[in-house]
């Protein structure tokens, strides 16, 4: 039916993607009527005639594919949040049976790996159908050695999928959703975990068994050389191999969508395929006569993409070109004659269709936008170009389209993008993935060498261009009207020759780096006590300057609260660099981002209770001891360590939490008291020597709300009207201990939670203190309930 209306695909297409991105912005999912499907109706709606107008016309049925677009994904929405794990049943032992769907990921301690519930054994238990679930070797048994298509009994401990809160960071809730993942846990090692039947003859069990062997067989071929995780990646989308550094590397030179299953590569295989079956087929008349060989071609590389997305694991990014390519070849296989445009509206209405949070993710976004930018520069011209002048034209397109998008989503830029992605893209795309794919088959395992060895030369120049001073522009997140004003201006200066004044489409592009985040008043501070889980860390910005206090844990793998949240939101804050990083004291809650903090933004000076010697300390360029009577002003705003004393600090480090420093940050009445993971002892020093400074607006509880801190006394001297717990959801601390929670209720503080706010920002000034929620204030219907948004005073 929409096929009737071809001249308005396109229009159609862009309504109902806005109708289904504004579903994903809702805060709780719409109660549908019955009946909303029946919005289709409107496309029957009769020809214009004096009757009825054909603006009138067209406006009702683009009001239609809103509606559509909204219904479908609340429909799609309300189905996949049907089935939940109970909040009764997050933590507790659970046997179950079922299959392991997917081939097992190595992670430093054991395997992830989705898994497909069959059955529950544990009585009244409910548990979703698709969950994922780790292993974790080391506790004396052998280790769990799962295999795709493999039945298993497990004692599992799940709990629902939740994800950190932080403005510009990743949103790990809407990932598992859009991923069908109702629940996350990990296997119980004392429990009953049992192998019940070998592998089974499903074909998709059949795919994930091809993976798995051959990645087993690029580890025996390739041993430890160091590209083999890249090359794995290539062939069966298992990133996991790849260094963190290389990543760095990847990203900062604009290269990383190379580096996995990506559209260009399965689209390269397509290509390849429909050029070799069209050339074959061509050669024989009889064959030629009976079938057209573009269509044959057409199916032989819709094949090959479909092969290459299976043995990619079939992810969602590597889904949406198969859909874009599906959509290419049934228009040839149906002779529709459509324009490019829409060619991509097709595509894009089959991608929605299938997954409708596909708006969510940033790859949706860059995809879509890299293929309109390259048929907007190449398509319906006059005359053919050089392919090498059309190939400059489309690279010149990505680099100056692709800004507005990287600057909203990213809040940086590769200025050395286009120069490496003029010899990664044509080394990779046609050296790389084919040598790669080649060497999977036994009988051209040497060609796996050959890969590594174009690997090592594109990383070698990758390198190069990673090291030149100003190789990346990263800056603040730029206002929506900025992009859509860089939007304009990136059209503008890609339009066709002959277009009036292309040159000024720059001046469109110009706001979104000159119109700058409003910083704090003179005698205000704006701060934020990051959801970094189980762990701390806080922002402080005054108008001239910026301090943080802790970096936040380490998480599994390479990565950190460092690089995953702290760096991602100073940047989009317009912090561009800090003056003070103050490390409360030792533990890896506390200080497992430092290096990431130093490497990804300046840092002037370096305060904290460890010894010089420390290792989180060596990238520092200067750094002293955290000592009480240490005290300055910034904008107006005034900092006081309180904590540990001079005389006593080596002795503190014998107990490390004892030791951390506290810091009051005041302006005017308000203040703040950071605290670190001080206990009893530091807590009855604070308040002998300095009782007078701890009552304060919002306390940061220390220890994470353990019994070990917080005693009546010290919550009587401190009295704050807000204590802000920072711990990781359902840790195994069990922390924010109740008790704790219930003193500082009982003593008139609103209690705020990172676990079940988010990231929480303060606006203290001398006259008011206000504070935002980041769950709140950003919530989304896959989320868990959250509080109240926003408080004044």
């Amino acid at each position: 039916m929409i096929l009737r209306y071809a001249t308005h695909m396109v229009s159609f297409a862009l309504f109902f993607t806005c109708g289904v991105w504004y579903l994903q912005q809702q805060a709780a999912l719409p109660v549908l009527p019955a009946y909303w499907p029946l919005a289709v109706i409107v496309l029957l709606l009769p020809r214009p005639n004096g009757r009825l107008p054909a603006a009138a016309r067209r406006g009702a049925i683009l009001l239609c594919a809103a509606l559509l677009g909204f219904g479908y994904a609340a429909w799609m929405a309300q189905h996949r949040l049907s089935d939940a794990l109970p909040d009764e049943w997050q933590g507790k032992n659970i046997t179950i049976t079922g299959m392991v769907v997917e081939m097992p990921r190595l992670h430093e301690r054991g395997v992830r790996f989705a898994f497909d519930v069959e059955s529950v054994q544990t009585e009244g238990a409910h548990v979703p159908r698709h969950i994922q679930l780790t292993t974790y070797d080391g506790d004396g048994s052998d280790p769990l050695q799962p295999g795709a298509g493999e039945r298993w009994q497990f004692t599992v401990r799940l709990k629902q999928p939740h994800g950190t809160g932080n403005p510009y960071s990743f949103d790990f809730e809407a990932w598992a959703l859009e991923r069908d993942i109702r629940a996350i846990g990990y296997v119980y090692a004392k429990g009953v975990n049992r192998k019940l039947a070998e592998q089974s003859s499903s074909p998709a069990y059949m795919v994930q068994r091809l993976r798995e062997s051959v990645r087993t067989h690029f580890r025996k071929t390739l041993g430890d050389v160091p590209y083999a995780g890249v090359l794995t990646a290539l062939a069966i989308g298992d990133q996991s191999g790849i260094a963190q550094a290389d990543w760095q590397v990847f990203t900062r030179t604009g290269v990383n969508h190379l580096m996995s299953i990506s559209g260009l590569h399965i689209t390269m295989l397509a290509g390849m395929a429909f050029a070799l079956v069209y050339w074959l087929w061509r050669r024989s008349t009889r064959l030629a006569l009976r079938f057209p060989a573009r269509k044959v071609a057409a199916m032989a590389g819709l094949l090959a993409a479909l092969f290459y997305t299976l043995l990619s694991g079939y992810e969602v990014p590597a889904q949406r070109t198969l859909y874009m390519l599906a959509t290419v070849c049934v228009m040839l296989m149906l002779s529709r004659n459509v324009s490019p445009s829409q060619l991509l509206a097709t595509a894009l209405m089959v991608v929605l269709l299938a997954d409708p949070w596909a708006v969510l993710s940033p790859g949706f976004w860059l995809s879509f936008g890299a293929v309109a930018l390259i048929f907007y520069v190449t398509a319906n011209r006059l005359r053919k170009q050089h392919w090498l002048r059309e190939y400059g034209k489309v690279q010149w397109a990505m680099m100056i389209g692709l800004i507005p998008p990287l600057l909203a989503m990213f809040q940086q830029l590769s200025l050395v993008s286009p120069i490496a992605n003029a010899f990664a893209i044509p080394l990779v795309s046609f050296v790389v993935v084919p040598l790669t794919l080649l060497g999977t088959l036994p009988p051209f395992e040497w060609m796996l060498y050959v890969a590594h060895e174009a690997m090592v030369l594109c990383m070698y120049l990758l390198n190069l261009l990673d090291k030149l001073p100003y190789g990346v522009w990263a800056q603040h997140a730029p206002p929506v009207w900025t992009i859509v004003s860089g939007m304009g201006g990136a059209l503008w200066m890609l339009a066709p020759r002959g277009f009036p004044m292309r040159g000024l489409g720059v001046l469109l592009l110009l706001p979104m780096f000159l119109v700058v985040p409003d910083s704090p008043a003179e005698g205000s501070a704006r701060v934020i006590v990051f959801d970094v889980g189980q762990g701390l860390s806080v922002a402080v910005q005054t108008r001239n300057h910026a301090l943080l206090y802790d970096t936040g844990p380490d998480f599994p793998g390479e990565s950190d609260s460092g690089s995953r949240i702290i760096i991602p939101a100073l940047r989009g804050m317009g912090i561009p660099l800090l003056d003070v990083l103050v490390l409360s004291h030792g533990d890896m809650d506390h200080i497992g981002g430092t290096e990431s903090v130093l490497k990804g933004i300046p840092v002037t000076n370096v305060i904290s209770s460890l010894p010089n010697s420390h290792p989180k300390l060596q990238l520092a360029a200067h750094n002293e001891p955290c000592a009480d009577g240490q005290s300055w002003e910034w904008d107006g705003v005034r900092f006081d360590m309180l904590h540990p004393a001079r005389s006593n600090i080596p002795a503190a480090l014998a107990h490390n939490n004892e030791g951390s420093c506290v810091l009051r940050v005041s302006t005017g009445q308000n203040s703040i008291l950071l605290t670190g993971d001080i206990e009893s002892l530091a807590e009855s020093r604070l308040m002998k020597l300095h009782a007078k400074e701890l009552p304060a607006t919002l306390l940061v509880v220390p220890h994470h709300g353990s019994v070990s801190s917080s005693s009546q006394a010290f919550v009587d001297a401190v009295h704050p009207r807000y204590a802000m717990f920072t711990s990781g959801y359902l840790n195994r601390f069990g922390h924010p201990r109740d008790e704790i929670v219930d003193r500082y209720r009982t003593a008139g503080s609103e209690v705020l939670r990172s676990d079940q706010d988010g990231a929480v920002t303060i606006v203290a000034s001398p006259q008011s203190f206000r504070l935002e929620r980041y769950r709140a204030a950003h919530a989304r219907y896959w989320q868990q309930g959250v509080t109240q948004g926003a408080a004044d005073s």
